[in-house]
């Protein structure tokens, strides 16, 4: 399996059998990505929630590649909306067993919503994603604050690699995502949403040093492959 970090909140996820799974596209107006939204290709995109800048992109790879969306179902109902014909409604505490894996939406500590022009959309629940696929679990937290229901996530799930928000103001910062790390207790531990606006600048590398062996920076572009 191998995950690659695109800036922001945005992975990909390619799957031995060449599914890819991509997780909050924002591309356009991300000034991080390394990614051009008519050259992705994805069978899956998986949403944490509504913000513009997690929703991004995913009406037109969803129209390009006929990917189906698989998120909180308000979200999916907005896309059905919006002429994407493949979606999978899922809510808070849901699990369920795709071709490619497992996938499970848990709590996220944050707002849902979509700006359009001057209308304001609700978006549903916020949330984060656990991905199980081929022995491993995956944790792509979303935007969310520390809270400690995430001790009872990392104990009901062995979690490989997780990517948790350090970027402050919108979401927890550095401090409050180290002991988010702890409470996790992955294996390896990614920072993301971060560094993308002036108003989340962090330094990724003194994060990691608040959680030594286990604190992992991916540069735009770069994969973590998991065996």
């Amino acid at each position: 399996m191998k995950i690659t970090y695109h800036g922001h909140s945005v992975l990909t996820v390619v799957l031995e059998d060449g599914s890819k799974l991509l997780f909050d596209p924002f591309i356009q107006g991300n000034p991080l990505t390394d990614l051009v939204v008519d050259d992705v290709q994805a069978d899956y995109i998986l949403v944490t929630h509504g913000h513009n800048d997690h929703i991004g992109d995913l009406i037109k790879i969803a129209k390009n590649t006929q990917a189906t969306v698989v998120s909180i179902v308000e979200i999916c109902q907005w896309a059905e909306n919006q002429g994407v014909e493949h979606t999978h409604g899922m809510n808070l505490g849901g699990s369920f067993q795709f071709p490619f894996g497992k996938v499970t939406f848990v709590p996220a500590l944050h707002s849902s919503s979509y700006t359009q022009g001057r209308q304001t959309i609700y978006m549903g629940e916020a949330a984060g994603i656990i991905l199980e696929v081929a022995g491993k679990i995956i944790y792509h937290a979303g935007d969310t604050a520390e809270f400690s229901d995430m001790q009872l996530i990392g104990e009901n799930y062995a979690i490989d690699a997780a990517f948790l928000p350090i970027g402050d103001n919108f979401t927890m910062g550095p401090s409050a995502a180290a002991r988010a790390a702890k409470r996790l207790q992955a294996k390896i531990v990614v920072p993301i949403h971060y560094n993308t606006f002036p108003i989340v600048q962090q330094d990724p590398q003194a994060f990691v040093q608040l959680i030594p062996g286990v604190g992992q920076v991916l540069a735009v572009g770069e994969t973590l492959e998991l065996n």
